[in-house]
Parts: C-alpha cells; structure tokens; sequence
C-alpha cells in the first residue's frame, strides 16, 4: 500500500490555489488570483520562434544537458558572477524543482530552511529522508536568518554534513538578502553547502543583484532557470551550476537523472540556447519595471496600521501580516478572505510560519502582462494611472482586501 512518508504529504500549496482558483472562476465567481506565483509575460518572440524551429529534434539528448546549452549557460552565468564556469559545471533539468528534489535525495545531512521558504522544499527534504531545521526570521532582517543563527544549528552537532536553503529574492517575501558576506563565512569556517535558489535573480528590482556565489562559490550550488524571468514555467527547463569542489553531488544527481527523467525535452533545451545567446535585456528591464511599479502600488496601498509589510525588492510577492485576533490560523484567515473579497492568497503557515502567526503571501501578477508591456517604454515611469489602466484586477482586489483589513 501507501509509504507513510509520502501518505501524509498533502499537493504542493501553490498548484492547489491556482486549481481552486480556476474552480471558483468557472463557478462564475470573480478570484483575484493573487495565489499563484506565475510570470504575467509572454516568452520572448525568438525564444518561441527557436522553439517552433526545433520541433523535429526527437533523440534523446545527454542527460547532463545538451552541450551547446550548457555551454551558452556557463558563459551566461560566468559573465553575470564573474567566476569562471565551464559547462561541465551545468546540469539542465525539468525545472529546477526536479534537480532540487535530486539534491534531498542524494544529501545526506541536515537541510536547514528558513521561515519563509518556497512550499516544496520542507515536503522535498522529508522525501529526502534528511532531518529539517526550521529558522524562524524577523522582518527586520527581510525575512533571512543572520549568520549567529545559523552558526548555533551547525555548532550543536560539527561532524555533521548542513545543506542551507537560500533563496534571494525570496518567495513568498519579496526580500533580498543583505547579510550574504557573513553567512559565507559560516559556510567556509565549517561543512555548510549553500543552495542558492536564484529563480527570481533577473528581478531584482536593483540592477547590482549580489549571489552568496560571490562570496564563496565553492560552497554554492546556483539554482534557476527560465520559468520567472522568461516567462516560461510550463516549458519546465532549470538547471543547476555546481562548482568543482563538489563533483561528487553532481555526478550523484546525474546517476539520479539517468533513473528518472533521463533527459529534458530536445526541442525545449535547442530553443534555450537563444535565452541565454540572445539579448533580452530589453525584455528583463521592462519586466523588472513593470513588476515594480505594481508591487509598490500593492505595498502603498495596503500598508496601514492593521496591514504590517516590507516594501518589495524582487519578483512578484508580498509578505503582509494583518494585525488582528479575529481568526487563530492564517489558514482560516485566507479561506475567509477568498470567500468575503474574492481574493486568493497563500497562508504564511504554508512556507514554515507558526499558524497562528496572521501571515500571507500575495502574487501582483494577475494582469496581462503582454499588454503591459507593449504599452509602455522600456524605461517609462509608471504611474498609479497606468496600473490602474493596465493592471485593473490588481487594483479592484488590492482594493477589497483593504477594506475587509479595515474591519479586524
């Protein structure tokens, strides 16, 4: 029959939101989809185009990835960290959520996760059979653990092996990690391998986007892929670039790879060769503004004296907490939100909060993003009325969930 460990596991939160979503919707209720965390953007025209061009490649490619992409990777990734990779150092995979889950299995340690963090990880390590140690953060410090707190975890027991989970810009926050410089020397003072998940990095909504990489590269296992800045997740294409010191995790996940998913799909990796070849900063920097500009709508509005939040540095996600003794889980509360207001969030206990903490994460991105894009410049200030125009759902459901605040 069932495992116990996989019987007590539950479908990831974020794909359920947007499922229960889509339910209500077709109900003929008006959602405001601010659950689910997906890129409003379309994929670039010549990503799409390569794409269309490579439909006929049907042989199974290396299951490393194929060579020239992990070349146009490791050229890619050398010249935004400035450190030197070579595409032996890239593995491509289904997304980055499948090498990650590769890394639960084949670690053998503790994983240690921030509170935040992005709903698979917890469910991933557990599968991994690895013990998880959970660090509760302060929005003082954008949601991050400091160094101290992650020195007292490793000191409790040295002998053993760490895994840390970093994830900047974060989600379910929004924040960017500032204290990158002291966490790295946890990891080079003792046995800390750090997973830098860096999904969101093209996002940033600062253009200098620091890597705990550029601190201590030999520690860091740089996690990404196309689906946030590209607006491709359902292609379903991430890698992972691992340094020379730890050849030995790498070659493990190959083996891995090799007895489950075998290779990415050939089309995909040939048409992800122009993504990283090609220049789409003009793409990025106005998906980057646009993201921006409705995010700070997002913050200006809600933020009040029952609404605590951290301004936005990143991605598409809110952290706001609701100040209020009417409901004893964040859990209740959003079922309550989506029911009285139509908006859909994520309960903070989701990502490694306390229920009873009154926590959420909120996605700006239920807009159309195409058409946002092709109405601006790429560097155009974007005012209120713009958003208003452009992104009229995240504006009538900002609206709703503030005056449903206003009466905790």
């Amino acid at each position: 029959m069932l495992k116990n460990i996989v019987k007590d596991l539950k479908p990831s939160s974020t794909l359920a939101i947007n499922e229960a979503s889509k339910k209500l919707e077709d109900e003929g209720k008006k959602i405001f989809k601010f659950g689910f965390g997906q890129s409003p953007f379309k994929v670039p025209q010549d990503v799409v185009e390569e794409l269309k061009n490579n439909a006929y490649q049907n042989k199974y490619l290396p299951m490393q990835g194929l060579s020239e992409l992990r070349q146009s990777v490791a050229k890619y990734s050398s010249k935004k960290k400035n450190y030197e990779y070579n595409s032996e150092n890239v593995i491509i995979g289904p997304g980055s959520k499948e090498l990650m889950f590769l890394l639960h299995v084949i670690f053998d340690g503790e994983i240690i996760l921030p509170a935040p963090s992005w709903v698979s990880y917890a469910p991933q390590a557990i599968l991994g059979r690895n013990k998880i140690q959970i660090l509760q953060t302060k929005r003082e410090n954008n949601w991050f653990p400091t160094a101290q707190e992650i020195e007292e975890v490793i000191l409790k027991d040295k002998n053993k092996n760490y895994l840390l989970f970093l994830n900047s810009p974060n989600n379910p926050s929004g924040q960017v990690c500032e204290n990158l410089e002291e966490i790295s020397n946890v990891a080079n003072k003792h046995n800390l391998i750090i997973l830098s998940d860096e999904i969101y990095s093209e996002l940033t909504f600062t253009k200098n986007y620091k890597s705990i990489s550029n601190f201590c590269p030999e520690k860091t296992i740089i996690s990404t892929g196309l689906s946030k800045w590209c607006g491709a997740g359902g292609w379903r294409l991430g890698y992972f670039i691992v340094p020379e010191s730890l050849n030995d995790i790498k070659n493990m996940i190959n083996v891995l790879a090799s007895e489950t998913f075998s290779a990415v799909s050939a089309p995909i990796q040939y048409a992800a060769i122009k993504a990283y070849e090609n220049n789409h900063s003009k793409y990025i920097n106005k998906s980057r503004n646009i993201l921006k500009a409705v995010g700070n709508y997002v913050y200006k509005n809600l933020k009040s004296n029952k609404i605590l939040i951290n301004e936005p540095q990143g991605g598409f996600y809110l952290m706001p907490e609701f100040l209020n003794s009417k409901f004893k889980t964040s859990s209740e509360m959003c079922e309550n939100i989506l029911k009285e207001t139509g908006v859909a969030l994520l309960p903070g206990s989701d990502f490694g909060f306390n229920e009873s903490k009154m926590l959420a994460r909120l996605s700006f991105t239920d807009f159309d993003g195409e058409k946002f894009m092709n109405s601006i410049k790429e560097d155009q200030s974007i005012d209120f009325n713009i958003i208003e125009k452009l992104a009229p759902k995240v504006v009538e459901g900002i609206d709703n969930l503030k005056k449903w605040s206003e009466n905790l």
